[in-house]
């Protein structure tokens, strides 16, 4: 799993408490959402949190991200603040997206984070036209990065998408969460060709494939990734196989899959996975476990605080930013 001569215990605890940080977070809006203090649609990050967490450890600032509306996880591991994030979740105009947004759309400028996006699919033309942007205005080695499940495969804005960030040349490095059901629909009942790699390399797109429950050749294969977007301004696609331990949203009643297999993944799930290894080599005490569960318990708290005090948006704000401001002729 990991070159032991070359071990920076710090840097596999900052990972860790990354992941953990979305765990808790994920499992604790779960129970927000019966207390209905969070409404709406909810998709959950559970199982998946090696992939956002090794991805975003590698790519820079000055990046721009696309994501999906299981996106929680991917806006926490770029930096977002977590007080925004859930208050958002809310609806509070306090949140990232002034309440606008709710889950599935979260969205920060600072952090070149250009939100989750409700359409299967739909944030992979935006992050071609972000690349697009990045090549005319010269940006240097800048990247567009988009997350995207193995459901999106399946629409026309992937084979699009692909196409003309080939044809043209891009900076964008496409990131596939494969956890292998989509909404509700094995890989294997919808697609023919299920070797995802084949299907960008069919567009001269170079591909590569990565084991997404764990989160250290994750970030060694988005490194490796994007650097060859960087250096050669060309496309790159990287399947991650992952695996959600929860439904699709919460109104998912998994009828599309065993239970037992899904008890089964759990034991190899990343967080697990990671924290056995260091345990195994002396690398993590229980006191340090301990400690990083301490403090994202506080951390929480004081995003639901925040939350609980936000406002609701004053509805002399409805039509802000609907309509564009009259100008001079």
């Amino acid at each position: 799993m990991i070159d032991k001569l070359h071990i920076n215990s710090g840097h596999l605890h900052h990972l860790l408490k990354q992941m953990l940080r979305i765990r808790r977070f994920e499992e604790k809006c779960a129970e927000l959402y019966s207390l209905q203090k969070i409404r709406g649609f909810l998709h959950l990050y559970v199982g998946e949190e090696a992939v956002a967490v090794g991805a975003m450890s590698v790519i820079k600032p000055e990046d721009y991200i696309v994501a999906t509306y299981r996106e929680h996880g991917h806006a926490l591991a770029r930096g977002l603040s977590m007080d925004k994030i859930m208050a958002e979740m809310y609806g509070k105009s306090n949140g990232c997206s002034r309440g606008r947004g709710g889950s599935m759309h979260l969205f920060d400028a600072e952090h070149h984070f250009y939100g989750g996006n409700a359409i299967v699919g739909g944030g992979l033309p935006l992050a071609v036209g972000l690349a697009m942007a990045i090549k005319k205005l010269h940006t240097e080695k800048a990247v567009a990065v988009c997350f995207f499940g193995e459901g999106a495969v399946a629409e026309g804005e992937f084979h699009e998408s692909l196409n003309l960030a080939a044809l043209w040349q891009l900076p964008v490095l496409f990131i596939c969460e494969n956890n292998l059901y989509a909404m509700g629909t094995a890989l294997s009942l919808s697609e023919s060709e299920k070797k995802l790699t084949s299907k960008a390399e069919s567009y001269a797109v170079e591909a590569r494939q990565v084991d997404g429950m764990n989160v250290v050749d994750v970030e060694a294969a988005v490194a490796a990734a994007m650097e060859t977007v960087r250096q050669q301004g060309r496309p790159f696609f990287l399947e991650c196989q992952t695996y959600r331990f929860r439904g699709h949203s919460m109104f998912d009643t998994e009828l599309y899959r065993d239970k037992d297999e899904v008890e089964q993944r759990k034991n190899d799930g990343p967080i697990k996975r990671l924290t056995l290894w260091l345990q195994e080599n002396q690398l993590l005490t229980d006191h340090q476990l301990a400690t990083i569960g301490y403090e994202i318990g506080e951390e929480i708290g004081q995003a639901i605080k925040f939350s609980e005090q936000g406002e609701w948006e004053a509805t002399t704000e409805l039509y802000r930013d609907v309509y564009t401001e009259e100008t001079p002729r």
